[in-house]
């Protein structure tokens, strides 16, 4: 049932967001050289690599001068990227790797293959279910570059602190995934999207979506 959601409003999705995809598109080339699609490998169902496709919001090059992981303030990203970014529509091409089975709607966000080795048992348990366009840990770290702009080293704070709560949300997730969980958590996301608050500068988030 799960898989035939996933399809149709991936599917719709597509159909309705094509012209804001194709505004999209422009901008991100006036804006600056390269190709419209950031492609990144992340690891899915079963440990099972797949190429990931969001909108392009960082100069070309990137990955080859930086960490896999942003701060806030990073100046990899473009003017229009830090809208893309800001507003999560850099997301929303990842519709296609719903629709191609590769990813669903709901699911615990997928990484790269060098976090996932830090942590792979964890992730035996996490990987039995398709990777997804948001979850509990997209609510609860919404504001994740600003909290990793004040780290001293980013990088190891998101290993150390963000990915192992990531990963016991993804637990959690897992454990409590239901279709109308599901429904629960795409509103959520909404809502901070459409809403978005201030956090106090720590890792002071809630265990638990309320």
């Amino acid at each position: 049932m799960k898989r035939v959601l996933d399809i149709l409003f991936s599917f719709v999705g597509l159909v309705l967001l094509l012209p804001l995809f194709i505004l999209a598109a422009i901008f991100i080339k006036i804006d600056s050289s390269g190709s419209v699609f950031f492609k990144q490998e992340r690891i899915g169902l079963n440990f099972g690599p797949f190429t990931i496709y969001k909108f392009r919001t960082m100069v070309k090059g990137a990955q080859a001068k930086g960490f896999q992981i942003t701060a806030g303030g990073d100046p990899r990203v473009t003017r229009v990227g830090k809208i893309l970014r800001k507003t999560k529509f850099d997301e929303l091409p990842q519709l296609i790797n719903v629709l191609k089975g590769e990813m669903s709607l709901v699911g615990p966000r997928p990484e790269v293959k060098q976090y996932v080795d830090l942590f792979r048992e964890d992730y035996k348990d996490i990987l039995k279910i398709r990777p997804g366009i948001t979850d509990l840990s997209s609510i609860t770290f919404r504001e994740e570059e600003q909290v990793l702009k004040n780290q001293i080293d980013p990088e190891c704070y998101y290993k150390t602190t963000l990915l192992p709560e990531k990963i016991r949300l993804a637990k959690e997730y897992k454990g409590n995934s239901s279709f109308l969980y599901d429904l629960k958590l795409i509103f959520k996301t909404l809502r901070v999207i459409a809403l978005p608050s201030h956090i106090p500068q720590s890792i002071l988030y809630p265990h638990k979506i309320n």
